[in-house]
């Protein structure tokens, strides 16, 4: 009966993101438009790209699939994606707190030129965001420089 219970409400709230996604104009095209269009611009930035590049050369393809199912699965709240985001993006070289805020930039300006409506913008953007925030507390924050003790000298 408890299984029962949890299958109707994963599926209740799998309903609502398809509805709310429907009403924002986002569909699996839209999203796979955005990732295509996303990490072209990320190959060609001159700080990102590098980054990108070399941890991904040679399996850009798998991760374009694993991009377009992990924002599909976040959109429509599928619970498709299985991924470790923040074990993929442990060890990455040169990668830096530094880097996340032109990640944002660069989504955010993609957004601006493909986006349906200012919703669909809107919606990506606070995710990304949201995302970006706990990769960077996930990989760089260190709770000791939160020490008050050090704060006072």
């Amino acid at each position: 009966m408890e299984l029962q219970g949890k299958a109707a409400h994963s599926a209740a709230i799998r309903e609502r993101a398809e509805a709310e996604m429907k009403a924002i104009g986002v569909d699996e095209a839209f999203i796979g438009t955005l990732v295509d269009t996303f990490y072209a611009r990320v190959l060609a930035h001159p700080e990102l790209g590098p980054v990108f590049d070399a941890r991904l050369s040679g399996r850009w393809p798998e991760h374009m699939e694993k991009m377009k199912s992990f924002w599909s699965a976040v959109a429509f709240r599928s619970g498709a994606y299985g991924g470790k985001p923040v074990q993929a993006h442990l060890g990455v070289a040169n990668m830096s707190p530094e880097l996340f805020p032109k990640w944002l930039a660069l989504f955010t300006a993609t957004l601006d030129d493909i986006a349906p409506n200012q919703e669909a913008k809107a919606w990506f953007t606070s995710t990304a965001e949201r995302i970006a925030r706990s990769l960077t507390l996930s990989l760089f924050y260190n709770p000791a420089l939160d020490d008050p003790a050090l704060k006072r000298s």
